[in-house]
């Protein structure tokens, strides 16, 4: 009898599964499909072809297959090779307190042989998901439903603006507090990020500390994209503050509104205001910069040419520089080699060199990825969509990376993103 396992069936999505197929005879050639659930309606798919062994197994953490949606040895292979019936959907689910549930079938051509499910976790039955409008802010927090004290965590998105509860509910799960801030594009907030007060973020990690108490007092903020950029400048503007950075794909200088930007003020606007003041960033008396590069040429585009141009005026890359040796605290850097969106890995290296200059006293560390692009999450999600309509500007553009090296930076990042916690909270 053919038999399906698959172990574990239910986990946090960021354990990886073991797929196995037994009970075949040796050198039956047969096809594995999966779907998933993740949007309304919406199915993401994949499917690859074995070849049993002597024993009559298949083992996708052993076995390549001899066709697919996938090459190489992989055991997650059949989900981060998956592709939507519809373009430009989510990977994640519409509610995050709901599972996503991929069901695998077996078949021998077109007969079905066996077939089963596993079931990924964001947001355990342990964790208490709280929606938060007060005084002014906007988000969701995540925590524990255990009664004792947390380190906490504030998430922030990038130029996508929203709240980011994927991440905040996985952060929960590991046993932070975690407080998905919005700063735009949410209910009650600006439709952009123009002019966009860093005060509020300030008040967000005060509300935070008043309202949760956390363990040790850690706050730490964790940032994607534009909230890379801006964790990293938080850091440096209210060190007292903030008690470790994860900067994923950030930038090393502050930037205009670009992407997000409200047309009224348009994309070379500022993004940041601090005592209602703007902050100066890399575009401003810009001697080299052009969006020619990106505005250019047939889509998808390719943002990160624009900025490189900025980044030739030396003069005013050192205006708009992050002095990231102002921070008090831990920092990782998580950058990608083949970043579409902006040079991420340049950034990384440029804030690593200023720290090692400046003999930084506290733990830095930077988890590079080579070959992978913009869109750096978490395991184990599908890694097929390179090419992104921007939410807010609807361009079409790539992210860069390709499916393979997506895949790999999302498992080793976010395992350096757990150690890097777990040692600064020991820390503590």
């Amino acid at each position: 009898m053919v038999k399906l396992d698959i172990t574990p069936v239910k986990a946090l999505i960021d354990i990886p599964r073991h797929i196995r197929v037994c009970g075949l005879k040796a050198g039956t050639e047969l096809s594995l499909h999966t779907e998933t659930q993740r949007g309304q309606g919406i199915y993401w798919r994949s499917q690859a072809v074995f070849v049993a062994d002597n024993e009559g197994v298949v083992d996708t953490s052993r076995d390549a297959p001899i066709r697919g949606d996938y090459q190489g040895v992989d055991g997650m292979g059949l989900i981060f090779s998956q592709v939507p019936d519809s373009p430009q959907s989510n990977v994640f689910p519409d509610d995050v307190t709901q599972h996503l549930i991929t069901k695998i079938f077996v078949y021998q051509k077109e007969t079905l042989l066996a077939q089963g499910e596993m079931i990924q976790i964001l947001c355990t039955t342990e964790t208490e998901r709280i929606e938060v409008r007060d005084n002014g802010l906007v988000g969701t927090l995540f925590k524990p439903k255990a009664k004792k004290a947390y380190p906490a965590i504030i998430v922030l998105n990038g130029s996508g603006g929203g709240i980011n509860e994927p991440r905040a509910a996985l952060y929960a799960a590991h046993g932070y507090i975690a407080f998905a801030l919005a700063y735009f594009k949410a209910p009650g907030l600006s439709d952009y990020i123009s002019h966009t007060p860093l005060e509020y973020f300030v008040k967000g990690i005060d509300w935070l500390r008043t309202h949760y108490s956390p363990k040790d007092d850690f706050v730490a903020l964790s940032g994607q994209s534009r909230g890379g950029e801006l964790v990293l400048l938080l850091a440096s503007l209210f060190p007292e503050k903030i008690s470790a950075v994860i900067a994923f794909v950030p930038g090393a200088v502050v930037h205009s509104a670009q992407n997000a930007a409200d047309p009224k003020l348009g994309r070379e606007g500022y993004a940041w205001l601090l005592e209602g003041k703007p902050i100066p960033h890399v575009w401003e008396n810009n001697k080299t910069a052009t969006w020619a590069p990106f505005d250019e040429g047939e889509p998808p585009h390719r943002h990160e040419l624009a900025i490189k141009t900025a980044l030739q005026d030396s003069e005013a890359v050192a205006r708009a520089r992050i002095r990231v040796e102002d921070c008090r605290c831990p920092i990782l850097l998580i950058s990608a080699e083949d970043d579409g969106a902006w040079p991420s890995q340049w950034y990384s290296q440029m804030v690593m060199d200023t720290l090692a200059q400046h003999h930084y006293p506290y733990i830095y560390r930077w988890s590079d990825h080579a070959e992978a692009g913009h869109t750096i999450v978490f395991p184990y999600l599908p890694t097929t969509q390179i090419v992104h309509t921007h939410p807010v500007s609807k361009r079409l553009s790539t992210q860069g990376g390709n499916m393979y090296a997506n895949a790999k930076a999302n498992q080793q990042a976010w395992a350096d993103v757990v150690m890097f916690l777990r040692d600064c909270t020991n820390i503590c």
